[in-house]
């Protein structure tokens, strides 16, 4: 549920009158976290966040918003990102930049399926969040996206500000159907720079390894839900560079909605030369309403084929809120 604190404040300028709105939201969580991943000693977690939302209409019909996340670190100087998100749109078309995602993320989806206080549930080395090459430099990211019938298309760059480093340029295009009570989508994305860095597992995972030198990443997603409840999404995605082996990464998320109750398990892993990580996340989230959740969630990977841990864990479970 997300609260509107101050709405419709009038805009007067020379050029004439516009209106905007300005939104307040945010979200909060606490609970208990555990498992290898911090020490194998059961922790208390907090954390809060609020995102102030902006949007406005000129005279000529063209719409514009912006956003703020003010968990995000950073200053909000013009050349970096600081959490923000400014977009113009118009018709079927979107310019944004900003904390937004590349193209080659925009057009695929995840196999993450329900939610989980400290993301315990895809902070396992075998997940991908699809970011592809997104913040190989500060994270400020420009993204054009057009929207027709059922097709989205995108197209993205991030730049290196010190003019040393190639830019990160990304394509992608989603398609998604209704058909006899299937919802089918399906997206293809491609990116590039020169030497972008890939993290295995989400950041919050302890002892994943970080694997560089890669110039190229394709990767396509398959998703359906059905109207029972039902929902799966398939990922896979290729990494590639001059001097090292091709990496490779498959997933696979089911997921199942039944009244107030929501259950998603994820699996993932990923190959190069022969190696492999892998791992699998639980998540299961009871909605009381009004916005607020139970969550539990669980993670763990695999990391035995590289010389790490065997193995490590983590859990969470807490209340989610949404304001």
């Amino acid at each position: 549920m997300k609260s509107v604190l101050f709405a419709t404040t009038a805009l007067v300028a020379t050029a004439g009158i516009a209106s905007a709105d300005i939104a307040l939201s945010g979200s909060a969580e606490m609970g208990v976290v555990g498992g290898d991943v911090y020490g194998d000693e059961t922790q208390f977690w907090t954390d809060i966040d609020v995102t102030f939302s902006m949007s406005g209409e000129t005279d000529n019909g063209l719409s514009f918003t912006a956003t703020v996340d003010l968990d995000e670190n950073g200053a909000f100087a013009g050349t970096t990102q600081g959490g923000e998100t400014i977009a113009i749109s118009g018709g079927g078309a979107t310019l944004t930049m900003g904390d937004t995602d590349g193209a080659f993320d925009a057009a695929l989806t995840e196999v993450g399926i329900g939610g989980s206080i400290d993301d315990a549930h895809t902070a396992h080395v075998g997940y991908s969040g699809n970011s592809g090459f997104d913040g190989t430099y500060d994270g400020q990211v420009a993204r054009f996206t057009y929207a027709f019938e059922g097709f989205t298309g995108h197209v993205s760059a991030e730049i290196d500000d010190t003019g040393n480093g190639d830019p990160v340029w990304g394509v992608g295009v989603s398609y998604s159907a209704n058909l006899a009570g299937l919802s089918l989508g399906v997206g293809l994305g491609y990116q590039t720079t020169d030497g972008g860095t890939v993290t295995l597992g989400s950041s919050n995972g302890g002892g994943v390894p970080v694997v560089t030198a890669f110039d190229d990443v394709y990767g396509i997603s398959l998703s359906t839900t059905f109207d029972n409840g039902l929902q799966a999404v398939v990922n896979y995605s290729q990494f590639s560079g001059d001097n090292v082996d091709d990496l490779t990464h498959t997933a696979i998320g089911l997921g199942y909605a039944m009244n107030a109750l929501t259950i998603g398990f994820n699996y993932g892993v990923y190959e190069q030369d022969g190696d492999s990580v892998s791992g699998y996340g639980l998540a299961v989230d009871y909605d009381l309403g009004g916005g607020a959740q139970v969550q539990f969630g669980y993670g763990s990977s695999d990391l035995d084929d590289i010389g790490g841990p065997d193995s490590f864990d983590q859990y969470s479970l807490g209340i989610s809120m949404s304001f």
